[in-house]
């Protein structure tokens, strides 16, 4: 299935909640090095003022993303999503003295129903490092954060 054909489905509403996942290209783990790391995080906050968006919970792992994302307005899903791998990636290739990919061209959505239990999606995002046996607490993982816990 090409990229096309994968957006076709997409459709991006006000108020509307997503979960969100995208890669690096290559799964690369850049964001084992934490001042790479530190640089991608910093870029959501100017995410969700660019983009009247509210990142409602979010890991950053060393290959992946995974988000909570409520549209605040009528901002288009994909914009928002390219945006920020593309200030991102800019950012991040900047510091590396790099040029070339940083992130995979597609990302998976998935909107939210309103039955959803967003606090148990925010449980699952933030528990990655986890799951990943990266840390034995969340609370050692510094890249995540959660409007609900």
């Amino acid at each position: 299935m090409s990229w096309s054909d994968l957006r076709k489905g997409r459709y991006s509403k006000s108020q509307g909640e997503y979960l969100i996942t995208f890669k690096t290209e290559g799964n690369r783990t850049y964001f084992q090095d934490f001042k790479l790391a530190c640089l991608f995080c910093q870029q959501i906050e100017v995410n969700e003022i660019n983009h009247q968006c509210t990142w409602l919970a979010w890991v950053l792992m060393p290959d992946h993303f995974h988000g909570l994302l409520r549209l605040d307005s009528q901002t288009d899903l994909s914009v928002v999503i390219g945006s920020l791998k593309g200030r991102s990636a800019k950012i991040l290739n900047h510091s590396r003295n790099s040029k070339g990919s940083i992130w995979q061209t597609r990302f998976y959505d998935r909107a939210l129903r309103t039955e959803d239990d967003r606090k148990n999606i925010a449980r699952y995002i933030v528990a990655n490092p986890l799951r990943k046996k990266l840390v034995n607490s969340v609370r050692s993982y510094p890249f995540w954060d959660s409007v609900y816990l």
